[in-house]
C-alpha cells in the first residue's frame, strides 16, 4: 500500500471533523481519491469506517463510488463456493455437485463416519473358516464378544469437469477414498489385547450430477460408478479379499430425506485360489440406505443389503446419530455425533463374511455431510 493511502486511512479513522479542517492537497485528487471520499463521511462514523474497509480491500485498482461511500454498494458480493453451505442440499454438498459447492481438488474430506465405538455381539469368530482349502484356522483364539471398533474413512476429489455434462446441471468429478475398520480386543489382557481384524478398502468413484424430478416430491441428484477393493491384509489361512464394480445413485426429498443405492458385481481376482468364493451370496450384491433428518441434531439411518438370490442373505444396520457441541459458523449442526448402532447379518468384517452375527455398538463419530 502506498504511504499516502496509509496516511489517509489513519487520519480518516481519527475523526471526520479533524480531516474536514485539513487543507486539500490537490483539487483534482479530491474528486477522484477514494480515501478523501471516505473522509467526507463526518456524520456517521460507522459508515466512514465501512468506506475505508472497502477502499483498503480494493487496493490501488479502484476507488469507491459515491453510492458505495453512502453505504449502498451498487451490487452485493456473491459468497464464494462452500461445500458445507446450507444453501445447497445435503447430497449436493457431499459430492460437490454444483459450482457453489465446489471446494477444490486434493482436499481431505470425510467419507464414511470416522468413529470410535464399544461393541457387544452375540458371537465372535474364534476360528475363521472358508470353503477354500487351506483357508481355515487350525485352532481357536480366546476372543471375547466385547470389543472396541475403530473406523477411519477419508476421500479427496482428484478431478472434475472431465466430460461435457454441464447440461445436467453441474460438473462431474472423480474421487479417491480409503476406509479402514479394525476390531480391537481391548478386554483380552491374557493375549495382549490384539486387533482381531482390520479391513482395508480403497475406492475410486466417478460421480455425475443427474438432477431429475421424481414422483412424490423426490429428486434424483447424482449417478456414479465405483471400483472397490476390500482386503484384510492377512496371509493364509486368514486371507480374505474381493473386488467390485459398483453402480450408484442418490435422491432426496427436501432437506429431511435421502435415499442412496449401490449395486455391485464382483470382479474375478484372476487367482487360481479364491479366498472367499461365496462372499457375494452372503454379504450381498447391493444395498439401499435411507436417511431421515428428524431435526437439526438427530438423524436416523437404515441400510439394507441383499444377496438377490434364494435363499436370501445380507444384513441390516440401524443407526441413530445425535449432534454434540456447538453449531458450525454457517449454522449447521456440529460434525461430532453420539451414535448408537444395531447390525445383524453377514459381513460386518471380512473375516466374518460367512458368519452371521448381531452387533450393538455405541460411540462417537465425526461426519462430513
Amino acid at each position: 500500500m502506498k504511504p499516502q493511502r496509509i496516511l489517509g486511512l489513519l487520519v480518516g479513522l481519527a475523526g471526520g471533523g479533524v480531516w474536514a479542517q485539513a487543507p486539500a492537497v490537490n483539487a483534482d485528487a479530491t474528486a477522484t481519491s477514494g480515501w478523501q471520499l471516505c473522509a467526507q463521511q463526518t456524520q456517521d462514523a460507522s459508515a466512514r469506517l465501512a468506506c475505508y474497509d472497502r477502499w483498503v480491500q480494493e487496493g490501488v485498482t479502484a476507488s469507491p463510488t459515491p453510492a458505495q461511500v453512502a453505504g449502498t454498494p451498487s451490487a452485493p458480493l456473491e459468497p464464494g463456493p462452500d461445500c458445507h453451505s446450507p444453501r445447497y442440499s445435503a447430497l449436493s454438498r457431499y459430492w460437490e455437485l454444483e459450482d457453489g459447492t465446489d471446494c477444490g481438488r486434493f482436499n481431505i474430506r470425510g467419507y464414511r463416519p470416522i468413529s470410535l465405538s464399544y461393541i457387544r455381539s452375540d458371537t465372535v469368530n474364534r476360528a475363521p473358516s472358508s470353503p477354500t482349502a487351506g483357508h481355515s484356522a487350525t485352532s481357536e483364539t480366546p476372543y471375547l464378544t466385547d470389543e472396541g471398533r475403530l473406523q477411519l474413512s477419508v476421500r479427496t476429489k482428484i478431478g472434475q469437469g472431465l466430460l461435457p455434462v454441464s447440461d445436467f446441471g453441474g460438473r462431474d468429478s472423480l474421487w479417491f477414498a480409503y476406509t479402514q475398520q479394525s476390531y480391537w480386543q481391548l478386554f483380552t489382557s491374557s493375549i495382549s489385547r490384539p486387533f482381531r481384524s482390520t479391513d482395508h478398502e480403497p475406492e475410486v468413484m466417478y460421480i455425475v450430477p443427474t438432477p431429475v424430478d421424481l414422483p412424490g416430491g423426490w429428486r434424483l441428484r447424482y449417478s456414479g460408478l465405483s471400483f472397490n477393493h476390500q482386503s484384510n491384509g492377512q496371509s493364509l489361512p486368514l486371507s480374505r479379499s474381493w473386488n467390485r464394480a459398483i453402480l450408484m445413485a442418490g435422491m432426496e426429498k427436501g432437506e429431511r430425506y435421502t435415499l442412496t443405492t449401490r449395486l455391485w458385481n464382483r470382479i474375478p481376482d484372476g487367482d487360481e485360489t479364491d479366498d472367499n468364493p461365496d462372499i457375494d451370496h452372503l454379504i450381498g450384491r447391493g444395498e439401499v440406505t435411507g436417511s431421515w433428518q428428524v431435526n437439526k441434531d438427530n438423524t436416523l439411518i437404515l441400510t439394507l443389503r441383499h444377496s438377490m438370490t434364494s435363499p436370501a442373505n445380507g444384513s441390516y444396520r440401524l443407526e441413530w446419530l445425535q449432534a454434540l457441541g456447538a453449531a458450525n459458523r454457517n449454522g449447521a449442526a456440529s460434525g461430532l455425533r453420539l451414535h448408537l448402532q444395531l447390525f445383524s447379518g453377514y459381513g460386518d468384517s471380512l473375516v466374518d463374511y460367512n458368519r452371521g452375527r448381531t452387533v450393538l455398538s455405541i460411540g462417537l463419530s465425526l461426519v462430513d455431510w
